[in-house]
């Protein structure tokens, strides 16, 4: 069974979520999430169709609750136009999964970070979250990071186990 947390000024419709915890994302979940080095990023389509991709990301504190970022690198795409960002212009919202498999599986895991989201505007704000990124992931020093950000502010989370 998983558990269905929201995160900091989260509405919990109809009482507690299961679980009975709200807040921000806590130990050992958010270790887990923060040291992992891919996540799939899901968004909505006009249509209401889903469209999920692989994405590298980091998980900071912001001003109201933790803020997952991702950018748009340099690595070769199958359009400039990509649909994750006409996705969240429509349909302000995204989901970000990391998990952890392994053939044994009473080590399995998996984190679930829901919450609205946003391509930054604020060039300072998109250089941390850029910055940020470049610590995590080495392979950004020979992969530029020419394009957008993408912010998701984590409102719920859900694990399992």
């Amino acid at each position: 069974m998983s558990r269905d947390v929201p995160g900091p000024g989260a509405p919990s419709p109809g009482g507690p979520s299961p679980g009975g915890r709200d807040g921000p994302l806590v130990e050992p979940w958010r270790h887990r999430v923060v040291g992992a080095r891919v996540a799939r990023l899901a968004t909505v389509t006009r249509a209401g169709r889903p469209h999920v991709v692989p994405c590298c990301f980091i998980v900071v504190p912001g001003r109201s609750g933790d803020v997952a970022y991702s950018a748009v690198d340099g690595k070769p795409k199958s359009s400039p136009a990509l649909k994750r960002l006409e996705n969240v212009a429509a349909t302000p919202w995204a989901s970000l999964l990391v998990d952890h498999y392994v053939e044994d599986w009473s080590a399995l895991w998996w984190v679930r970070l829901d919450g609205p989201a946003r391509v930054v505007a604020d060039p300072a704000e998109a250089e941390a979250a850029r910055s940020g990124l470049r610590a995590k992931y080495p392979q950004y020093g020979s992969v530029a990071l020419p394009g957008p950000v993408l912010a998701v502010e984590i409102g719920r989370w859900r694990h399992w186990p």
